[in-house]
């Protein structure tokens, strides 16, 4: 089968906007668990179908078709949903298959106090969230060992891009600047996860990569960067020990690192958002900070 069709499970935020990337107009199918979603994945470009857990007839045919496949499904207690449902498909029945890329996080790294850390680093995870997808990511490099396919792992930082950004807290009023001396995030625009993905998919390359930013910063830098583009006034800086938190936004406090990216670069990938900056900026001039068709700055 020359033509390249690509199947991804768990067709969420960044599968769209891989979907968008689609410049040679490849088949994509993508799972969701909610058909009301399905006009959303159409509109990317995306052929949806609905995945609960268990295979069906309509996704077996679909899988022995595929070439590419797509993982972006958190583990849970009972272990990789993907794994779990479709693992003896994937293994005994997908003879198109080249290439399988799993989105995992760079969660898995755990506490590094503020060093940095690369693909070759300890894995220290914290959370119980990161612990199963230390396991997860093992599950599925010893799958492609045992079928003989390049399995890339892509661990990525915190996910942003239109919709999902400080400039759209800010304008509906949920930004929040908290402050925990020395502490440091990566994060990682969703169209260069995209791009990231294209470039691996493409040269069917296997291995272990993080897909992250140049610049790990303070959260609360980017809120006053955005403020400062919106010409508004940022919000007050809060103390992390007063914050009222989740005890999941706590914990991702609990763990500090400065993630390096040299392997995709290595791999040929170049960011089209390096930092924060670039990307804020670019949506900022765009008018596309929201999730959907461009507007004119807001002025306040």
């Amino acid at each position: 089968m020359s033509e390249r069709r690509f199947f991804i499970f768990g067709a969420g935020y960044s599968a769209k906007a891989f979907a968008r990337a689609n410049g040679h107009h490849a088949p994509i199918l993508g799972t969701t668990r909610a058909p009301e979603k399905f006009e959303a994945l159409r509109s990317a470009g995306i052929e949806p179908l609905q995945f609960d857990g268990s295979l069906s007839p309509e996704l077996g045919d679909a899988l022995r078709q595929t070439t590419h496949l797509i993982v972006s499904v958190a583990p849970d207690e009972a272990g990789d949903p993907v794994l779990n449902g479709a693992g003896a498909t994937i293994r005994a029945n997908m003879p198109a298959l080249q290439w399988i890329g799993y989105l995992s996080t760079v969660g898995v790294y755990g506490d590094h106090g503020g060093a940095w850390v690369d693909e070759t680093s300890d894995c220290r995870p914290v959370s119980k969230r990161s612990t199963m997808r230390v396991a997860a990511e093992q599950e599925w490099l010893e799958l492609g060992r045992e079928i003989g396919k390049p399995v890339a792992i892509l661990r990525l930082s915190g996910i942003y891009g239109p919709g999902r950004n400080a400039l759209a807290n800010l304008e509906d009023g949920t930004a929040r600047r908290l402050v925990k001396p020395g502490q440091v995030f990566n994060r990682i625009h969703r169209d260069d996860i995209a791009g990231a993905l294209w470039l691996l998919a493409g040269k069917s390359i296997g291995g272990i990569f993080n897909v992250t930013d140049d610049e790990p910063a303070p959260p609360q830098d980017v809120v006053a960067y955005a403020a400062g583009l919106m010409g508004v006034e940022p919000p007050p800086e809060i103390p992390f020990e007063t914050a009222q938190l989740s005890p999941m936004a706590r914990s991702f406090y609990g763990e500090n690192k400065r993630v390096a990216n040299q392997a995709i670069k290595a791999a040929g990938y170049r960011f089209r958002f390096p930092n924060y900056r670039v990307a804020l900026e670019r949506m900022w001039a765009e008018g596309n900070w929201r999730d959907g068709a461009p507007r004119s700055p807001m002025r306040r």
